[in-house]
């Protein structure tokens, strides 16, 4: 009898040890945790004869079932880890007097990764009656070790999965950006002659944003000048300005009447974003022959414009809602200016206005007069600003896109 009992320990030793060697074979071999999952349940329950097993396992900030063999009860709906489980550090044996409120559980243990647990390991036995020793405590060590490999290499694979998700996000965002970086014309693109000289600026606070700046050639005497912002960030905010951009396009020329153009943009963008996005929008046609400016402003920041002969300063402030704040538009205004000496205007978002100070109040567009009460070139009066400002790398203040379009009127 005694040698039975030795060769039985022997065999069940032997088959431990062959367990925890699969097991570690199936983990370098990079089954997915399915197939892991698979192969624990079988060891505890069809060779160990353990009943029932239950894994929580903590997934980025939410506890979910990984495995749930033998429990008649959803019971990561019945347990709060952060609660019930939180002082649990090591081994537990579940008593009558303990109230997890889970059915036929003999005991429960945490796996810990980085001194946090990640993983709470309930088990219990399929016979309560049973004769001898419970097979949960016959092969508690071994249980316990089987189940801390296979947590922390479950782990590892979803930790990996993860590394492997946010950088295929990742080089999707770059891409994005690059796309989005061709829908802003670049500054060797932009009009330099002895009737306009235009230039521009464009600081996305994230990979991508929702700011848009451009400048078309309408005819041979007629400059399109527009700058644009959609509320909110990211990517959603980065779609609709892409699909603003190319509506822009199709539509606005040196004869159409810009208050048509509005309406026609605000259908687009309450189509588009269903109510809940919205766009600020300046937008003028500066005739180059008879010196005037219009324009429309739909609730965007007032560009500033710069007398460089007497020194005067005018705001073109907004007289009309944002593109998509309403669902039909009320009546629109435009406004026509005749410029009688050289002058500049310098069109930004509220990236740039509200940049705070060591105040912590908004800068506003102190910085901007300043910056452009001079006879030198919309470039070198950008480039001056945005030293003097830090941006992009040196202020810690930044926390918005910053676009600029500016021009000199001869």
């Amino acid at each position: 009898m005694a040698r039975k009992l030795s060769r039985n320990r022997l065999q069940m030793s032997r088959y431990k040890l062959d367990s925890l060697l699969d097991i570690t074979k199936a983990i370098n071999a990079n089954l997915i945790p399915e197939e892991l999952l698979g192969k624990y349940e079988s060891i505890l329950r069809d060779e160990l004869n353990i009943g029932k097993i239950f894994i929580l396992f903590k997934e980025k900030n939410r506890w979910i079932c990984l495995l749930n063999a033998g429990f008649p009860v959803k019971m990561e709906d019945t347990i709060d880890p952060e609660t019930q489980l939180a002082d649990i550090r090591e081994t537990k044996k579940v008593s009558v007097s303990d109230d997890f409120g889970i059915p036929c559980v003999d005991l429960i243990f945490p796996v810990f990764n980085n001194n946090k647990p990640i993983s709470y390991i309930f088990i219990g036995d399929i016979e309560e009656e049973g004769e001898g020793m419970s097979p949960v405590l016959k092969h508690l060590h071994f249980i316990q070790t089987i189940s801390n490999i296979i947590i922390v290499a479950i782990e590892n694979i979803k930790l990996f999965q993860e590394s492997l998700r946010q950088e295929s996000i990742k080089k999707e965002l770059e891409l994005a950006a690059r796309m989005q970086t061709m829908l802003i014309p670049d500054n060797d693109s932009l009009p330099r002659n002895d009737k306009i000289y235009v230039s521009g600026y464009y600081h996305p606070h994230f990979e991508i944003g929702g700011d848009y700046y451009d400048c078309i050639k309408l005819s041979d005497n007629i400059t399109g000048l527009c700058i644009a912002d959609v509320s909110g960030k990211g990517i959603s905010a980065a779609l609709l300005m892409s699909n603003f951009q190319a509506t822009l396009r199709a539509l606005f020329s040196a004869d159409m009447d810009l208050q048509i153009l509005i309406r026609k943009l605000n259908e687009t963008v309450i189509t588009n974003a269903s109510g809940e996005k919205f766009i600020t929008f300046f937008v003028a046609r500066y005739n180059h022959d008879t010196k005037e400016i219009e324009y429309i402003n739909a609730a965007h920041n007032a560009p500033v414009l710069y007398d460089t002969k007497d020194g005067t300063i005018q705001y073109l402030i907004a007289k009309c809602v944002g593109i998509g704040m309403l669902d039909k538009m009320p009546p629109i205004e435009n406004t026509i200016i005749t410029l009688k000496h050289p002058s500049k205007i310098f069109c930004f978002t509220d990236g740039l206005s509200e940049i705070k100070d060591d105040n912590g109040k908004d800068i506003g567009t102190k910085p901007i007069e300043r910056h452009i009460a001079n006879k030198d070139t919309v470039d070198e009066n950008i480039s001056a600003l945005i030293r003097e400002l830090g941006i992009p790398d040196d202020n810690p203040n930044l926390f918005d896109d910053v676009s600029i379009l500016a021009a000199n009127f001869y």
